[in-house]
């Protein structure tokens, strides 16, 4: 038996697209056959039914309305598959014989356009890298927005950095990239990160440059910026004809490439962007709790987005970080043009992927109204940025573009609230065109005709309930019930049989059924037809489009950054190239807002090239070792995107690199222990490091053995001291006080620790960085405020006892060759003692006044346990007082 002429041409396109599920457009529906019809009713759990196609055994299919097509298309791929939409390319009115299809796009994870599937403050990537000998080109483009970026690297750990940064849904590669171990599985898994491979002709340097030659239209590759022999070109161009091939579009709005070197900005690893909780949480992934949190004050979706981008990329180049700290500084220093600036920024779209629709060809009539609103404030927000001044922003202000023009051709052509179908009519404004108001008026005139039609017709045959009605199928008729069937006229013709009715037609009602269907078929046409022509002369304009939405953005992300200077109080951070950081009365910009009642306790930091190069920190757990590392790293890192920073005072001197090992945890995946980890991350630490470098190190060593830990611990801080291999500004926590030892011995090693006070068996934590070194950990007393049994906590005293004087103690004498007993302890006075007192010794009366005062309701389960946590406090050392 031979196949149905449809089937053949749907197996034609199938052979084409065989790694794809094919979406076959058939009416109203896209229809998915055999293997794609059995997978797609799996994963989207539509009803598996069957077709006649000339085969013994009927074909499997399940179709979606095409309304709803991008719903379920988003879900397939969010899945991990491929979609190839084959539409009509034919009018079926005008078609002769089977009307043709062709697939005209192929949705991937990492062209995906569907609105649910694109987050706001960030951008989504497809990425593409490709290896040959030990180099690696890298590019990376986000569609919605037109953004492509691309660079060369060499090493293996900083083309992960660099999929990490961009974080792509969907990564292609030559084969090479897989076979040198590429861990394409394990980022599916853990970050859904789809990587596919293709065929070598991508990757020729051939191919890749006619890529890029035919979308910039240019003769050489050497104008967009490429050397010769360039991998960067090879993968910009292998990216190019991937988007090319299954988009079937020419791109426009991809109008230039970005080209980088990963020296251009501050080096920051994976583990760096993991530890200091740049974008995400490490243990929820939410955006709450992270430094883009806390900086994200903008009010559109672009400058969000640029926002992020300036955390992951800090400045190194001083001049560009004063312009950004001067616009800040212009914006706090007026607070009412500011506030009247975000007023203005409120309503604005997301002009990038508004633009990237345009583009696109899939704006509907919405979209431009959304354009035309956003586009009415741009010289509102143009004057007020001249206005606040400074040189940044007065650069800006120059350079903007309001698009007045575009603003007005929308306006003069779209109705206020069109909808959101674009071939039903109601877009196109009255007096726009003048073929547009004939028709319509044609239409509305249409409707008095038939009335008059229907009262002649009544008056002639004598048939009062005579009507003229309209039916999808039939068009226009009269209709009459059977009880007056014997007065119809012989010029009547019948159309239509019903139950109880019968249905005609007349010359006269045919011709206005000609008139008025056939306006409204001509008004629908002629409108669809103008808004696509404005569309496309939008779409010419996209460069325009695009550089405006830059500006927007660049405005909005400062005036984030000034409204959280103003509302946290910090201030503007001096800049230096001497390697010199003092920062007085730093704050984590985070957890100090999680902080009830202003109960952060500010700290101070000073690191150098010469005398205060490695600050060895040591204290209890909890006592906040970890928070105050993390600030220090977190407040140069926000002088380096431009912002003003949480203290009282800030000298940074601009660092090339923020390397971090903070915190322990397997890598049970890849098979690697927490020490292994440790040691992978200390190693790339010790071969990338330069003097010019902040180190954050936690707990170097406490994965292994007390003896090859501390040993560790030692060598590493040896090599970081020494100028000649390293000398990197470090601070080092540590719960191996024999390090302390080493002040005095190695230069540019300091001893620091967080103050506690002892009251008896318990400890409080005050917070605060002190010179010296603590002489023991107070394990046994954290454990107790964790709540370790009380037989557990009185043991471990006596073996803590048994175990004071052990050999450790004896080998650190001999390494450092000093002698002598332990470091003394640090012990506060009487004042210290007298000002505890009476800050925390509290009557019951006020507990109970703080407790009744304490808005439950608002307060975190964290948050609740600090409340209940210094009460009990209060209490205690009442009694103790």
């Amino acid at each position: 038996m031979a196949l149905s002429p449809m089937m053949q041409e749907y197996l034609r396109c199938k052979e084409e697209y065989k790694d794809c599920i094919l979406l076959y457009r058939v009416g109203d529906f896209y229809e998915m056959f055999f293997d794609d019809a059995v997978t797609a009713s799996k994963e989207l759990e539509l009803t598996l039914t069957g077709k006649d196609c000339g085969l013994e055994e009927r074909a499997p299919m399940a179709g979606v309305p095409w309304h709803a097509v991008d719903t379920y298309i988003d879900r397939l791929v969010n899945k991990g598959y491929k979609a190839a939409i084959c539409e009509q390319v034919e009018d079926p009115k005008t078609a002769k014989g089977l009307v043709k299809r062709e697939v005209i796009r192929v949705v991937t994870p990492g062209t995906n356009l569907a609105p649910e599937s694109l987050e706001e403050d960030r951008n989504k990537f497809l990425m593409c890298v490709v290896l040959v000998g030990e180099r690696y080109g890298i590019a990376a483009s986000d569609i919605s927005t037109g953004a492509f970026f691309v660079t060369e690297v060499e090493r293996p750990r900083v083309m992960m950095d660099e999929v990490q940064r961009y974080r792509p849904a969907e990564l292609i590669c030559n084969e090479t990239l897989l076979l040198s171990g590429f861990p394409a599985d394990e980022l599916k898994d853990r970050q859904g990160i789809i990587t596919q491979t293709l065929p070598a002709r991508y990757f020729s340097e051939e191919n890749s440059g006619e890529a890029l030659r035919e979308h910039f239209h240019i003769t050489h590759i050497d104008g967009l910026g490429f050397r010769d022999g360039s991998l960067s070109a090879v993968a910009s161009g292998a990216l190019m004809r991937y988007l090319a091939d299954t988009q079937k579009n020419g791109l426009p709005q991809i109008t230039g490439i970005s080209l980088y070197t990963t020296g251009n900005f501050m080096m920051l690893d994976t583990a760096a962007i993991r530890n200091l909780e740049l974008t995400e949480t490490m243990r929820e992934k939410r955006k709450t709790g992270s430094l883009f949190g806390a900086l994200d004050r903008t009010k559109t979706a672009m400058g969000a987005r640029m926002l992020r981008n300036w955390i992951e990329r800090p400045l190194i180049d001083k001049e560009a970080i004063e312009e950004r700290l001067g616009a800040v500084e212009a914006m706090l220093g007026d607070e009412i043009s500011r506030a009247e600036l975000r007023e203005y920024l409120n309503p604005v779209y997301d002009l990038e992927r508004l633009a990237g629709r345009v583009a696109y060809h899939s704006a509907n009539p919405r979209d431009l109204i959304a354009l035309r609103s956003s586009l009415e404030m741009l010289p509102h927000i143009a004057r007020l940025t001249a206005e606040l001044g400074g040189k940044r922003l007065g650069a800006l202000a120059e350079k903007f573009d309001d698009l007045s023009d575009i603003c007005t051709w929308i306006t003069d052509a779209i109705v206020e609230d069109p909808p959101l179908a674009m071939k039903e009519g109601g877009i196109i404004k009255e007096g726009y065109h003048p073929e547009v108001d004939g028709y319509r008026q044609a239409k509305s005139e249409g409707t008095q005709w038939l009335a008059q039609l229907e009262a002649r017709e009544r008056e002639a045959t004598g048939i009062h309930t005579l009507k003229v009605k309209f039916n999808r199928v039939f068009g226009y008729c009269i209709e009459v019930t059977n009880s007056f069937k014997s007065m119809v006229p012989d010029r009547y013709t019948r159309k239509q049989t019903l139950t109880g009715a019968e249905r005609y037609t007349t010359p006269e009602l045919k011709e206005l059924e000609d008139r008025i269907l056939g306006a409204q078929d001509k008004l629908y046409t002629l409108e669809y037809e103008l808004f696509a022509d404005l569309r496309d002369r939008i779409g010419a304009e996209i460069g325009r489009l695009q550089k405006t939405a830059a500006h927007v953005a660049e405005i909005d992300a400062l005036a984030s950054l000034a409204e959280v200077a103003m509302r946290y109080h910090y201030v503007r951070p001096s800049l230096n190239t001497e390697g010199r950081i003092v920062i007085r009365d730093g704050r984590h910009p985070v957890v100090e807002r999680m902080t009830p009642h202003d109960g952060f306790i500010p700290n101070d930091t000073v690191l150098n090239n010469e005398k205060k190069r490695i600050s060895i920190i040591t204290g209890p757990n909890m006592a906040g070792k970890s928070t105050y590392m993390r600030q220090s790293a977190l407040i140069v890192l926000m002088a380096q995107i431009g912002s003003f920073v949480p203290a009282k005072e800030a000298d940074i001197g601009i660092v090339d690199r923020i390397f971090t090992r903070v915190g322990a945890s397997d890598d049970l995946a890849s098979g690697q222990s927490t020490f292994m980890v440790e040691m992978t991350e200390v190693a790339n630490i010790l071969r990338n490091a330069t003097k010019n470098s902040l180190l954050i190190l936690d707990e170097i060593g406490r994965g292994t053995s007390t003896f090859d830990g501390l040993s560790i611990a030692w060598a590493v801080i040896e090599y970081i001291a020494n100028p000649e291999i390293i000398g990197a500004k470090t601070l080092f926590a540590t719960h191996y006080h024999e390090l302390t030892e080493l002040e005095g011995k190695i230069p540019g090693i300091n001893n620091y620790c967080i103050a506690v006070k002892e009251r008896g068996d318990d400890i409080v934590f005050l917070r605060k960085i002190v010179k010296g070194g603590a002489d023991k950990s107070y394990g046994i007393q954290a454990a107790r405020l964790a709540g370790v049994p009380e037989a557990v906590l009185s043991r471990a005293k006596e073996i803590v006892e048994q175990l004071s004087d052990a050999d450790i103690t004896e080998a650190v004498k001999t390494v450092t060759g000093k002698k002598g007993g332990r470091r003394k302890a640090i012990h506060y006075d009487d004042v210290d003692l007298q000002q505890m007192t009476l800050f925390d010794a509290a009557t019951d009366e006020d507990v109970l006044r703080e407790l009744d005062g304490i808005d439950i309701s608002n307060l975190t389960p964290v948050e609740a346990l600090n409340v209940l946590y210094k009460l009990q406090n209060k209490l205690k050392n009442r009694w103790k007082a």
